[in-house]
């Protein structure tokens, strides 16, 4: 069976990506959990253990190890093409995986100033004006693929997809930090909050008592 490690579902956002893509597939896995941040020694080694990139999620598939979330939903779409993780089509599948790079290598400013924190209460925070741009880009890009495939379903390629996956944690922080969100963005919004995976992080996020003080600054 395949493992997930996983950092703190409270606040690791890439830990997340690939639990979604995952579970919203009902692909069996098992999930090993290592706490993040600690002073633990054992903890860091336990990471090493599984990837000598020191990170998490990474995915064990017997004595294969592929680490760093957007590489895992490329491997998962090749391991199971039955998911779709993906979509079919090759010109639909470019403008997926250009928008899934996007968010993993873009959005600096939002990730600084709106940390993934499942805990915080729910509320605004100033936020600079490059990450105002961050935000109308994301929804930009909601709103774009819903006239585009929206008639096909409510995520972003119409079934969920590894794409859905990569934006789940912006979705996180949108309500987190009382983001508005209108218009044709927010059928893919309130799409992403009632997904049973989506749910299921959340419940189990809440449930963690490991307060990270670093994070719980903003």
């Amino acid at each position: 069976m395949l493992k997930l490690v996983i950092g703190n579902k409270n606040y690791s956002s890439w830990s997340m990506r690939p639990w979604l893509a995952l579970r919203a597939n009902d692909i069996p896995f098992e999930e090993v959990f290592i706490p993040l941040y600690t002073d633990d020694k054992a903890d860091k080694d336990r990471i090493l253990g599984y990837s000598r990139a020191g990170k998490v999620p990474a995915l064990i598939d017997g004595d294969l190890t592929v680490w760093d979330s957007l590489s895992i939903v490329e491997y998962l779409a090749e391991r199971f093409p039955q998911s779709r993780l993906w979509p079919d089509d090759r010109a639909r599948r470019a403008h997926a995986r250009s928008i899934s790079a996007e968010m993993h290598s873009g959005f600096i400013p939002l990730r600084n100033e709106c940390g993934m924190n499942l805990h915080r209460s729910v509320g605004p925070v100033a936020l600079s004006d490059d990450a105002r741009a961050n935000v109308a880009r994301v929804l930009e890009i909601w709103s774009d693929c819903y006239r585009r495939y929206g008639k096909e379903g409510p995520f972003l390629f119409g079934a969920f997809g590894g794409t859905d996956a990569m934006y789940g944690p912006v979705v996180h922080r949108f309500r987190t930090y009382a983001i508005e969100v209108t218009g044709d963005a927010r059928h893919y919004y309130e799409a992403m909050l009632a997904l049973p995976a989506f749910q299921q992080w959340t419940r189990e996020g809440l449930a963690e008592t490991l307060v990270i003080e670093k994070f719980e600054t903003v």
